[in-house]
């Protein structure tokens, strides 16, 4: 994924039913949001502006936005964590303060590029790092237990840098029976609803996500779900064939130099998730290592080159999107956008191949980029927005796309000593 690091260009997110009118005459407050996904590529941080009276369709301005790397130790510690077998109490806990430390650092340095003060800051939102996520749950004791592992202690964020920190928000969610994710479509409806268009936003970051945000919809008609996998499977191949020097195919070149198997592509898109109904979400637990390690065997199997196989997955990914629409979406509510955001987007063979599969289907496929907006930040910037729900006291899920029985406000809220 290539990434722009850091930038200061101001991008204004306005909700389509907001009377700007007004919005000059409403509280202004300036927040900070920080996300770490399933491909652990860094920290994002962002420092947007919102207007809007706390617990209504806001006004947001993306000020400054940055992308840290992870340094190597913390990365690789990361992901052996995700292996169960490793994850001791030790290394869990004590991973969880040292990301806090990095979030926290992440926080300040975004807040200097921005040019504020950290006492201009209201509150700090922060979606953490997942290490663990079981929606479905298991039987225990007589109980239905659903779970998720979220890591970055909210407290030592808190701590470092002064200001209040809301943080765990997947929690809530699947306390009333929701899948804790995704999180974000709450934020899109806000943000990018329409009166008259059909919207679909498409996020493939570590796992792919779609949120479908029907003509004039309420809160009650937006639906979202997990597509499948997003970037997880590339980077998986490309680390292991390079021996870690490389962690992404940068702009999918590696996928241009190959050809798709059609028929290796047609038994992976046999995975049960596909047609799973809705709600539904996924994450590393199903495409992880081991699927990984499967995908290996298909190449000997089929007797593909390393090109050959990453173009495949490659092209999963689209074809796991475009199978979404055409399955969950496309007869309730037909569209003629799609916009693509997250790293994915930055991948140009992955963008031809999802322009191939949802030309068909009536469907354009434009960038966050092409609207005006940012890719890199788009989830930054809802972990900001969710915290000032949190903090209003607002309920901040959308129960139609988590699966939860009610309404819930989300987040977990650290204050400054």
């Amino acid at each position: 994924m290539d990434r722009t690091q850091t930038s200061g260009r101001t991008t204004r997110f306005a909700a389509g039913q907001m009377d700007k009118a007004r919005s000059a005459n409403m509280p202004t407050r300036y927040a900070v949001g920080l996300m770490s996904g399933t491909s652990v590529d860094g920290i994002d941080a962002a420092v947007v502006k919102i207007t809007g009276t706390p617990g209504t369709r806001p006004e947001l301005e993306l000020l400054v936005f940055e992308n840290i790397s992870y340094p190597s130790q913390v990365r690789d510690e990361i992901f052996a964590l995700f292996d169960v077998t490793k994850a001791t109490l030790d290394r869990v806990g004590r991973l969880n303060v040292w990301l806090g430390e990095l979030f926290a650092e992440a926080a300040m340095s975004v807040i200097a590029k921005s040019g504020l003060r950290v006492a201009d800051i209201a509150h700090i939102g922060s979606h953490g790092q997942t290490l663990y996520h079981s929606p479905m749950g298991e039987a225990m004791g007589g109980y239905h237990l659903r779970y998720t592992v979220q890591i970055g202690e909210g407290a030592v964020i808190a701590a470092r840098t002064g200001i209040t920190c809301v943080s765990d928000f997947r929690s809530a969610d699947i306390a009333v029976g929701g899948q804790g994710a995704p999180l974000v479509p709450f934020t899109e409806y806000l943000l990018y609803g329409e009166e008259k268009r059909t919207l679909l936003l498409q996020n493939i970051g570590g796992i792919g996500n779609m949120t479908v945000l029907p003509a004039g919809c309420n809160a009650d008609e937006v639906f979202a779900f997990d597509t499948g996998p997003g970037n997880m499977l590339i980077d998986g191949l490309v680390t292991h064939m390079s021996s870690g020097k490389s962690k992404m195919d940068v702009g999918g070149a590696i996928a241009s130099r190959g050809r798709p198997n059609e028929g290796l592509l047609d038994l992976l898109m046999q995975e049960p998730y596909y047609m799973q109904s809705l709600p539904k979400s996924t994450g590393r637990e199903l495409f992880g290592s081991s699927y990984i390690a499967r995908l290996f065997a298909y190449q000997q199997e089929y007797g593909l080159s390393d090109e050959e196989l990453v173009a495949t997955v490659t092209k999963l990914t689209a074809r796991s999107i475009s199978e979404a629409y055409r399955r969950y979406v496309q007869e309730r509510y037909p569209a003629d956008t799609l916009v693509v955001g997250g790293g994915g987007s930055y991948n140009t063979e992955l963008l031809r191949y999802l322009q191939e599969e949802m030309k068909p289907l009536g469907v354009q496929v434009l960038t966050q980029e092409q609207l005006g907006r940012s890719s890199d930040a788009k989830e930054a910037v809802a972990f900001a927005l969710l915290a000032d729900y949190t903090l209003a006291r607002q309920p901040n899920n959308l129960s139609a796309v988590t699966g939860a029985i009610s309404p819930v406000i989300m987040g977990k809220i650290s204050y400054p000593y």
